[in-house]
């Protein structure tokens, strides 16, 4: 019996713009501009009050009051369980808190003005089986309003380094490349919020810096970012480091001068950091259904 014919995904000439321009990508609306109009209040642009969430038979984050301002870059650290997922996915809407509540922009997280505001980027990224990476770009940036993105697209792609994978399928990707392609993914739409678990892992050093020059960028132009990480280049561009350590937050304050080593200790002194592992989420923050669990 012969094999099934392998798909082939060639490249549609009429739907890919020029190559990537020779300038950085530059974020859609600078400040972005979300699908609707709507109002920032409070200024906050997250706010959770007493939020905590008991999975029954753990508690993955205590009660814990967290107020990020409004075009603030926040890098979040903790060891392997200490609840940085746990709130990322609250924030994103992803799950429902045991106790408290979490705000982006004043509306309620996981609501459609909150979502339209925010891009959620995870740790494992999940991909459609039959899209290709340019289809998966267009599938999210249309979805959340931004109809001039095809230059958008092809800019990111070539500044991460696979203008040239767009037609294929993420799926058959390498960790890094996978990696890769959900950043695009992210920044493709506009956002106001940035949300990102470890985006560092896997990748390569040409794409280490040029995910650091593209959360530049965002925070350039009016967006707040909270990334999950401790890749010290970026700890050291950020505003705040916030640690959790089991569940809740040990400090709180500049990066400069914070011991990030100790901070990233459990309560018993042993576990440091490790990549959380976890399931990913549909790319580019747009109808994310799952995630991991810390």
């Amino acid at each position: 019996m012969s094999k099934p014919e392998k798909r082939q995904h060639p490249r549609p000439p009429s739907r890919h713009p020029k190559p990537p321009s020779a300038a950085r990508p530059t974020i859609p609306g600078a400040p972005a501009t979300p699908a609707a109009p709507r109002v920032k209040l409070p200024p906050a642009a997250l706010d959770a009050k007493g939020v905590a969430k008991d999975y029954g038979d753990s508690i993955a984050l205590a009660p814990l009051d967290l107020r990020v301002e409004d075009r603030q870059r926040v890098a979040l650290i903790g060891h392997n369980g200490s609840g940085k997922t746990t709130f990322l996915r609250l924030a994103a809407g992803l799950l429902e808190p045991s106790d408290g509540a979490v705000t982006v922009y004043g509306q309620p997280a996981g609501s459609l003005d909150a979502r339209r505001s925010l891009s959620y980027l995870a740790d494992a990224p999940t991909f459609y089986e039959d899209l290709s990476v340019w289809e998966h770009l267009e599938y999210v940036a249309r979805m959340h309003g931004h109809a001039d993105w095809q230059q958008r697209g092809a800019d990111l792609l070539g500044a991460l380094g696979i203008y040239d994978r767009a037609d294929d399928l993420p799926n058959s990707f390498s960790r890094g490349l996978r990696q890769k392609a959900a950043i695009a993914l992210a920044f493709v739409r506009p956002f106001d919020v940035l949300l990102v678990d470890e985006p560092f892992v896997g990748l390569d050093s040409p794409g280490k810096r040029a995910l650091i020059e593209l959360f530049d960028d965002a925070a350039d132009a009016g967006a707040t970012l909270v990334v999950a990480t401790h890749e010290l280049p970026f700890i050291e561009h950020c505003d705040r480091l916030v640690a959790l350590r089991d569940g809740g937050i040990v400090y709180d304050g500049a990066p400069a001068g914070a011991d990030s080593e100790s901070l990233v200790q459990r309560g018993d002194g042993f576990g440091s950091e490790q990549a959380d592992p976890g399931d990913g989420t549909l790319p580019g923050g747009g109808d994310p259904t799952a995630g991991n669990k810390e």
